[in-house]
């Protein structure tokens, strides 16, 4: 096969480019809808700092599908590329050389890896996340660098933190005033120790020495052992942004692009495909494609980075209540399918921990039943939905429509703290449950 362009292996590629507010870049948009293709593929990153990072992910991703589809199917490849944030301790498993470069900068004078200090490309990143906010950026890595062991050091940091996710200094409940979760407001000291407690947890859940992750600690150690927590604290507050965003660029963004193709092309098959905050973006999509159309034909997300009530009508805490995409799975005219793993620590430990805080039970994740992450153990509370492993999902085929989870620990299963195997998504038996998902199969 030809190389797609932008380094990608497959062909033909072409990318659709977001900005934060949703809006596509025309160029790129004029390129996807010129694709000579029966069926496009079309796969949302979740969190990655730059277009190369992607670009490797997609690279390394599509990689087997060539191999893996019918002759009746033509497959385009398309890669969204949205304005996202990744710390560099977070390391995608077999292609990420830049992981192996954090230690060595670290053993320099910045910090262990996993421990508080931001590195250069941490701290570059941060930069073009939060454009305009170098300032306050800068005294967060100094923060960060010099631990102090004082109260109104973490007191300041958390201020800045809450400068940075826009609540300025408002003080507890602030979810109800201005929509930012409380996790900012509460006592950075108080936010910083559980947050530091859970990078022990994450360690020892990957089966690493206490302290991977950061320094050790115990609940008697002083103040200077929680800026680990900090580092934390400051990790979550991109999770926040991300997770606004990723369903800003769904809904108004990659949605109606994907339906005005469709429109104008209504031979072409739409097969959506998103990792972590990106399962969020091509989930949200859903909602910009409008009822009865049957353009888009399986959704599969890997590691989703939201509520595994999300589908449904009624929240078993909340009957009143129904998650934030109920009922769409009805707008795909085929699987929604949602690949999860136990192993994943962003998800199992961290954003778990965040959403009790926040009290985001629509939202974000799981810390027990009430605060689960779709992809750390699938869809929930959607009757009939089955339960399937990968083997029995690979050699038994999918649903032809409707929710269904597939527990891929089996191969998702590589990665140390703080995200565990979050990311370790590059597998071709992934490859194959979205050929099934999207009957492209031979």
């Amino acid at each position: 096969m030809a190389d797609g362009g932008a380094g990608i292996g497959v062909g033909p590629y072409q990318e659709l480019t977001f900005d934060a507010q949703g809006d596509v870049d025309p160029a790129t948009r004029g390129a996807v809808a010129r694709m000579e293709a029966t069926d496009l593929l079309v796969f949302a990153h979740g969190w990655n700092s730059d277009r190369a990072t992607s670009t490797r992910l997609y690279d390394r991703f599509f990689a087997p599908f060539p191999g893996l589809v019918g002759s009746g199917v033509r497959l385009g490849y398309v890669g969204v590329v949205w304005p996202s944030m990744r710390f560099s301790d977070e390391p995608i498993p077999d292609f990420d050389p830049h992981a192996a470069l954090v230690g060595a900068e670290a053993a320099g004078g910045a910090g262990a890896v996993g421990g508080p200090a931001l590195d250069a490309d941490t701290r570059a990143a941060l930069d073009g996340f939060w454009p305009g906010r170098e300032a306050e950026l800068d005294r967060v890595a100094a923060l960060l660098a010099e631990r102090p062991e004082s109260q109104a050091a973490f007191a300041e940091f958390g201020a800045l933190v809450r400068e940075l996710v826009g609540a300025g200094a408002a003080g507890p409940g602030v979810t109800g005033a201005s929509g930012v979760p409380d996790v900012f407001a509460l006592d950075p000291v108080v936010v910083c120790r559980a947050l530091t407690a859970a990078l022990a947890e994450a360690a020892a859940a990957a089966g690493d020495a206490p302290g991977a992750a950061g320094p050790a600690f115990a609940p008697g150690d002083g103040l200077r052992a929680l800026w680990d927590g900090a580092k934390e604290l400051l990790r979550q507050a991109t999770y926040y942004e991300m997770k606004k965003r990723a369903g800003v660029v769904g809904e108004h963004g990659l949605g109606p692009v994907l339906t005005d193709l469709a429109g104008r092309r209504p031979a072409l098959r739409f097969h959506l495909v998103g990792h972590s905050f990106g399962a969020r973006v091509v989930s949200f999509s859903l909602r910009a494609v409008p009822q009865g159309a049957r353009h888009v034909k399986s959704l599969t997300l890997l590691q989703g980075a939201f509520s595994h009530y999300a589908f449904s009508d009624r929240l078993p805490h909340e009957p009143g209540r129904g998650g934030v995409l109920r009922g769409l799975q009805g707008r795909v005219d085929g699987p929604v399918v949602a690949c999860h793993s136990s192993h994943d620590s962003a998800l199992g430990v961290f954003y778990p921990l965040a959403s009790r805080m926040a009290g985001d039970s629509a939202g974000l994740l799981g810390f027990d039943e009430r605060w689960g992450a779709l992809g750390h153990d699938g869809v929930q509370a959607v009757p009939g939905a089955p339960r399937l492993t990968l083997d029995g999902a690979l050699a038994g085929g999918l649903p032809g429509a409707g929710c269904v989870s597939v527990d891929a620990g089996s191969v998702v299963r590589r990665g140390g703290p703080p995200s565990g195997a979050h990311s370790d998504i590059c597998h071709e038996e992934l490859a194959r449950i979205v050929v099934g998902a999207g009957r492209m199969g031979r």
